[in-house]
């Protein structure tokens, strides 16, 4: 809302427009907030485009236009390293992460600034050190047009569950920059205006230790800017485990993280090699990261074989019960390179059919699947539950936060106008043309007799957001599989 037009900065593709020859002119566009104009291709020498499976239609969508305009096409990033042979009309493919492989790259485009007779494929051997990583090319971007900021700390992740393709891309053995890396990066971001800040790490505490050292440095960083900027990252649910990291998260004002979930049923979590989320009751896991006043965003996934006809009631009643207001349902797919997919494949129940979501073929019906899914996301986002779970936050979790020690020297001019404008925006949208306006007003009533503003911003931009997706998911053809094997109607940079 305002002047947000995308989620996140893409930072694969910053970062690779760093690690560029200091003699290459760089444009840099993101396709969430513009298309590439003609006149852009014409200029380009080479067309570097990034992406992930579920932007593997629009990808295909640039490279049809540079090709159209006579560039060079190079593709990075997890899609093309995990499957390449889905892009055997683009030039030249980068496979795995920055390294040896990207400066072959770098050096056939500038040799050769013309198409190739046939493809070629650059793998990356030795990885660039992440303490070599130069700070992404933030200064391309004007952050003030993403919801939130994006940083990567680390790579890779020492589990081993059963759908994820992490430890085969990007290791088992997590890697790291440097504190002080992380904070040149958190301050260019923050210096831009960006009021938020998430974390891409495939795991934040993959190596608890370096995350409890990073966290140290947070805090001090906070304290110097006094509290401006949220933090939020994606880790595992044995954080529980560790509460000294939870209170260094809640003094670096790490307000809320993203957990894989994925399942109730501890008999599922064991067969997918996800014992780290039955270590401790769920319920009272999640009571224990509430208390240090951070939210969770839970991934569910539905389709798993030891689903029952039980399942989808046992998900919503968990969803009831942990009152968790950000709940992501997609059906199971299986991706390349993972033990699920080789699992699948040895039992002939890959299926890549037109039409479909999935790649997998369930032990239930395909559609019967679909339809536990959409009557997850019906009930998860209708406008009253998810109000109902707001207000349970906002008693038992957002109480418990850091507060800054001078709260009005937030207020600044820009700040103040970006506020206006996301309310004025919400309070039009949502507390005069939507049909859950009651469950708005009532909430925003309820918030600003507790002092808590910023509450009825963030609560009413969200909710309006997660009840706009449900209704598209039920209404439109919208995938069901963030993984989705067809493509979608947004874009990539």
């Amino acid at each position: 809302m305002g002047s947000v037009k995308a989620f996140m900065p893409p930072q694969g593709i910053l970062l690779v427009a760093a690690l560029v020859p200091r003699e290459w002119e760089v444009r840099f566009i993101d396709e969430n907030i513009r298309p590439v104009l003609g006149s852009e291709f014409a200029w380009a020498d080479a067309v570097l485009v990034s992406g992930m499976h579920i932007q593997r239609k629009q990808i295909l969508d640039i490279a049809r236009r540079a090709h159209g305009a006579g560039k060079v096409v190079a593709l990075g990033g997890p899609s093309v390293s995990a499957a390449p042979e889905n892009y055997e009309d683009i030039d030249l493919l980068h496979c795995g992460e920055v390294g040896d492989g990207t400066l072959e790259l770098f050096r056939q485009i500038d040799e050769t600034p013309a198409r190739p007779e046939r493809q070629i494929i650059y793998l990356t051997g030795a990885r660039l050190q992440m303490t070599d990583f130069p700070t992404p090319a933030y200064h391309l971007i004007d952050v003030r047009q993403y919801l939130l900021g994006c940083v990567q700390y680390s790579s890779g992740c020492p589990f081993t569950c059963e759908f994820c393709d992490i430890p085969a891309l990007y290791g088992r053995n997590p890697r790291m920059k440097t504190p002080q890396q992380i904070l040149a990066e958190l301050d260019q971001l923050a210096d831009g205006g960006t009021p938020s800040i998430y974390f891409v790490d495939d795991n934040f505490i993959a190596n608890p230790r370096a995350a409890q050292d990073l966290l140290t440095h947070l805090v001090k960083w906070q304290k110097r800017r006094d509290y401006t900027v949220r933090l939020s990252c994606e880790l595992t649910f044995n954080v529980v485990e560790y509460p000294e990291i939870l209170g260094l998260m809640r003094e670096a004002f790490m307000t809320n993280i993203f957990i894989g979930i994925e399942t109730v049923d501890p008999d599922a979590l064991r067969a997918m090699s996800k014992k780290q989320n039955v270590r401790t009751p769920m319920l009272e896991a999640v009571e224990k990261v509430n208390s240090y006043g951070i939210e969770i965003a839970a991934g569910i996934i539905i389709g798993l074989d030891t689903d029952t006809p039980e399942t989808t009631d046992a998900i919503l009643e968990f969803i009831e019960a942990s009152q968790i207001p950000i709940v992501t349902p997609n059906l199971l797919v299986a991706l390349p390179h993972t033990p699920l997919y080789e699992r699948l494949q040895k039992a002939n129940r890959l299926n890549s059919g037109e039409g479909r979501d999935s790649n997998v073929e369930y032990l239930q019906p395909y559609e019967e699947v679909v339809a536990n899914w959409k009557h997850v996301i019906r009930e998860t986002y209708e406008p009253r539950n998810i109000y109902v779970r707001y207000a349970a936050q906002a008693k038992r979790t957002y109480p418990h936060r850091k507060r800054p020690v001078r709260p009005l020297d937030q207020l600044t001019w820009p700040n103040l106008w970006r506020a206006i404008e996301i309310f004025s925006r919400t309070a039009w949208r949502v507390g005069v043309c939507s049909d859950y306006r009651k469950e708005f007003w009532k909430m925003t009533r309820r918030e600003l007799r507790q002092g808590n503003v910023e509450s009825v911003f963030q609560i009413a931009m969200v909710a309006h957001h997660l009840i706009t997706f449900g209704r598209e998911c039920l209404t439109r053809d919208v995938q069901a599989s963030a993984y989705s094997a067809r493509g979608r109607d947004s874009s990539v940079a």
